[in-house]
């Protein structure tokens, strides 16, 4: 079981809404990626909490969109139409768990996310 840590209501709240602004990319073109921005840098010095899951909502957005770029040109061979669809669904699903764990003050590693920002 994950380690919970203590942080204050506002240090987990933080966190929590730097992977929910992640959402913003489904209503504005690059939202997915500059909402955790915007988040991660106004509030990264005040807390190694909202630090850390900033880090990571980045690095997940990041490699969600790599992925997504890639599939495109498999679309043409109807390979990466599924692939696309199933990101999509692990997008979603991912920044759900990982806003309700970093709620909490529990560790959420992204899978399949390339650790772009150390």
């Amino acid at each position: 079981m994950e380690e919970i840590r203590q942080f204050s209501e506002s240090e987990r709240n933080w966190a929590m809404i730097c992977h929910l602004s992640a959402f913003a990319g489904f209503f504005f073109p690059f939202g997915g990626i500059i909402g955790p921005l915007i988040c991660w840098l106004s509030r990264k010095d005040e807390s190694m909490w909202v630090d850390e899951n900033g880090k990571a909502s980045m690095n997940f957005q990041l490699s969600i969109l790599l992925y997504m770029v890639l599939a495109i040109p498999l679309c043409f061979i109807l390979v990466g139409i599924p692939i696309i669809i199933i990101l999509g669904f692990l997008k979603v699903i991912c920044i759900v768990i990982a806003s309700i764990r970093a709620a909490k003050g529990e560790i959420f590693r992204y899978p399949i996310s390339i650790p772009f920002i150390q």
